[in-house]
């Protein structure tokens, strides 16, 4: 699929675009999935301001074609953030970038995840396409593809190590907003996986709390060495004393 170009001043804004395609999502994981992958990503890339991640959001390739909406897509090479408002959608002859990554989340109601959503990513450009089923009983329930020659191609293991964003991708039993089960989750280089938002405040939690007591048992050791000395000196006065009575003086040789 070619994209067509259109001289800029006969193209519409962001602002005079639907932001929706007015469709509820029909199962709740196709926005936390993504909103988790979003969250984490803000920690990892924190320095970094190059790059976008959108969940539920309409990409417009088009002007005269309704936008596209996957469950969540990430662009790098784009400003993180525009201006105060943020991005209404992404409109692909604003951006001027392709998003790198795309996720959609399988619900009971498929929407042509395997079949014309991965066509359609495949013809614009994006260069990797995950598709995450976790309603799927039998293996895999994360596929990772990568284009090449305009084909998909579908990478193997797991964590699936993306090369062009140095980030891996896979799945682990974990805690999310209180909610315990299977997540997708990032990964670096040698497999360890991020931690999540909630994970870095719990550690950071814990983290503290070992400081404060390691300086409680410090200040105990303290205290502890510091009755030990009043406790000799108390001794050494009261032999000074009943030397004295004896009429012996403590400080003569």
């Amino acid at each position: 699929m070619a994209l067509q170009y259109y001289p800029r001043n006969d193209l519409p804004l962001a602002i005079d675009l639907p932001d929706s395609d007015e469709t509820p999502v029909d199962n709740e994981l196709q926005d936390l999935i993504p909103t988790l992958l979003k969250a984490m990503l803000a920690l990892i890339w924190s320095e970094r301001m190059d790059w976008f991640f959108g969940v539920d959001m309409g990409i417009y390739v088009d002007p005269s074609q309704a936008a596209i909406v996957p469950d969540g897509f990430l662009s790098v090479g784009v400003p993180r953030i525009i201006d105060s408002d943020l991005r209404l959608s992404y409109v692909l002859w604003e951006e001027q970038q392709m998003p790198t990554l795309v996720l959609e989340v399988v619900s009971k109601t498929r929407r042509g995840e395997y079949t014309q959503k991965k066509e359609q990513y495949a013809q614009l450009g994006v260069l990797y396409y995950l598709i995450y089923n976790p309603l799927r009983k039998q293996q895999p329930k994360l596929e990772v593809y990568q284009l090449e020659g305009g084909k998909y191609q579908l990478l193997s293991g797991e964590p699936v190590w993306l090369s062009e964003l140095n980030l891996g991708i896979g799945r682990a039993e974990g805690t999310y907003q209180g909610i315990a089960r299977e997540w997708l989750y990032w990964y670096d280089e040698i497999g360890e996986r991020y931690l999540t938002p909630e994970e870095c405040a719990q550690k950071a939690e814990l983290e503290r709390d070992l400081e404060r007591q390691e300086k409680e048992r410090q200040q105990q050791r303290a205290d502890r060495a510091e009755a030990v000395v009043d406790e000799k000196d108390r001794k050494i006065q009261q032999l000074r004393e009943r030397l004295a009575r004896l009429g012996i003086d403590p400080d003569t040789n």
